[in-house]
């Protein structure tokens, strides 16, 4: 029902901005009470929880990541976007959108999409 697709660039510099969009298909980014998210996984490691954007606008991000990141939406096109600033090789991961249900832990999000490869590299 709800699909979700990453998409941007794959390849981005070190200290450049990474860009992704997610669009979401079936549903609405402000319908409550969901909240919609953004988790990486790098080469050889588990995933990482980095952020969220709730249905009324609120953003919520991890500590780790919050002076860098940046999630914004775009409820006329059902999207949602992540900027991750001054990027480092050890950005480079999968990168995935997903459905948060109501306040859960990335581990409870419900629905994903295919994730974007994006490689940080001169």
């Amino acid at each position: 029902q709800v699909q979700l697709q990453e998409s941007g660039p794959g390849l981005v510099k070190p200290s450049q901005t990474l860009s992704l969009t997610c669009t979401v298909s079936g549903g609405s980014i402000t319908t409550s009470d969901y909240a919609w998210g953004w988790i990486r996984q790098p080469p050889g490691k588990g995933l990482e929880w980095m952020g969220v954007i709730t249905y009324y606008g609120s953003t919520y991000y991890s500590p780790s990541l919050k002076s860098r990141a940046s999630i914004t939406r775009d409820p006329s096109k059902d999207q949602f976007s992540l900027q991750l600033s001054s990027v480092t090789p050890e950005d480079t991961a999968v990168y995935y959108c997903a459905r948060d249900p109501g306040d859960r832990s990335w581990e409870r999000y419900d629905y994903w999409g295919q994730g974007a490869q994006v490689t940080v590299s001169s």
